[in-house]
């Protein structure tokens, strides 16, 4: 399948610059040679883990998200916001810091797109596997809206059903939730990664 006409960058201006994302606005080359502005965030990236116990149960964490005025399921994620560290071990230091947990494994499911219409940020998902609790004397201490945060585990089949009846209504929890589902369920195939991924 053809990808169609080429939409060339004629020009690019930075409207804002944070430590987590930028915002720019790109003239485009259009079909038929018109050009137009497209502003959007330029995102650093993040990682989002699907934590699932022997019991086929994943843990998901109810935190507030100021855009929306909400707290929201999510899966444990976080930004990969540390320099020269691998997405897996991104993904490992936010299970242990917003779960209280560790795995023996971890399997990448998929990488999302989280709002294509006015962002770059992509989320890599990985399933977690063989988990065991954070002894207490090293469990990460939470500050900001984190510090408010709960945890509960959900069965795998109820989590499918909160992302169909919008109880859990973040996209990439969704994901990661249908993904884990099609895995356990034997309709999809990934394969395993250690931490040296």
């Amino acid at each position: 399948m053809s990808e169609g006409h080429e939409y060339k960058v004629v020009s690019s201006t930075e409207r804002f610059s944070g430590p987590l994302f930028r915002v720019v606005t790109d003239e485009v080359e259009m079909p038929g040679g018109t050009v137009a502005a497209r502003d959007y965030m330029r995102h650093i990236g993040a990682v989002g883990v699907v934590a699932l116990d022997d019991d086929n149960r994943v843990l998901l964490v109810h935190q507030y998200r100021h855009p929306v005025r909400q707290f929201l399921w999510e899966l444990p994620a976080g930004l990969l916001d540390v320099a020269g560290e691998e997405p897996v071990k991104s993904a490992a230091r936010e299970l242990a810091e917003e779960a209280d947990l560790t795995a023996e494994t971890y399997v990448h499911l998929t990488d999302a797109l989280v709002s294509p219409g006015c962002s770059d940020e992509r989320i890599r998902l990985y399933l977690a596997r063989g988990l065991r609790p954070v002894p207490d004397a090293e469990r990460h201490v939470r500050t900001h809206e984190e510090a408010e945060m709960t945890t509960r585990w959900w069965d795998l089949d109820e989590a499918v059903a909160g992302v169909l009846d919008g109880r859990i209504a973040n996209a990439a929890c969704q994901v990661g939730v249908l993904g884990a589902a099609a895995v356990v369920r034997g309709s999809a195939g990934v394969e395993g990664a250690g931490l040296g991924e």
